[in-house]
C-alpha cells in the first residue's frame, strides 16, 4: 500500500497563515503634495489585515487597484477618509493596497497585519466592486 506524501506549507487557502499573529508593517507619510496624487503600498508578504488612519485634516480614497484609467474611481471603489484620526481596518488578503489625496498635503499611516505567505502567489483583485466602472 502506497501513501501520498503532503507538504504541508503556508499559502493563500492555508488556514494557519491567517490565524497566528501577523508580521507588523507600518508606513505612512506626513505630505502627499498636490489633491489626486495616488500612493502605491506595495507589502512584502499578503497581508491578511489593513488599517489606514487619515491624518490633520486630509481627505484620502482607500483602493485596492491604481486608478491610473479612471474606473475605481468612476465605479466608486474605495472607501473614503475625511477627518483626523478617521480610519478604515481592510480584513482581507491583498500584497497592496492604494491611497488618493482628495487635498493638497494629505497625510495618513498605515498599519498592516502581514502573513508568511509570499506575494507572487497572490491572484490580481479585479472585477465587479474592485474596477468594473460600471457598479
Amino acid at each position: 500500500m502506497a501513501f501520498e506524501t503532503y507538504n504541508y506549507g503556508v499559502g493563500l487557502r492555508n488556514v494557519g497563515s491567517y490565524q497566528i499573529s501577523g508580521h507588523p508593517f507600518l508606513t505612512g507619510t506626513a505630505n502627499m503634495g498636490s489633491a489626486g496624487t495616488e500612493a502605491k503600498i506595495s507589502f512584502p508578504y499578503i497581508a491578511k489585515s489593513v488599517t489606514v488612519i487619515a491624518s490633520g485634516s486630509s481627505v484620502i480614497k482607500v483602493h485596492f487597484n491604481s486608478d491610473s484609467d479612471g474606473s475605481v474611481i468612476a465605479g466608486n471603489h474605495y472607501i473614503t477618509l475625511d477627518s483626523d484620526e478617521d480610519s478604515i481596518t481592510f480584513d482581507s488578503k491583498c500584497k497592496e493596497i492604494y491611497i488618493t489625496s482628495q487635498t493638497d498635503n494629505a497625510a495618513w499611516e498605515l498599519y498592516a497585519s502581514l502573513t508568511g505567505i509570499h506575494t507572487g502567489s497572490m491572484y490580481t483583485l479585479t472585477g465587479v466592486g474592485l474596477t468594473d466602472a460600471s457598479g
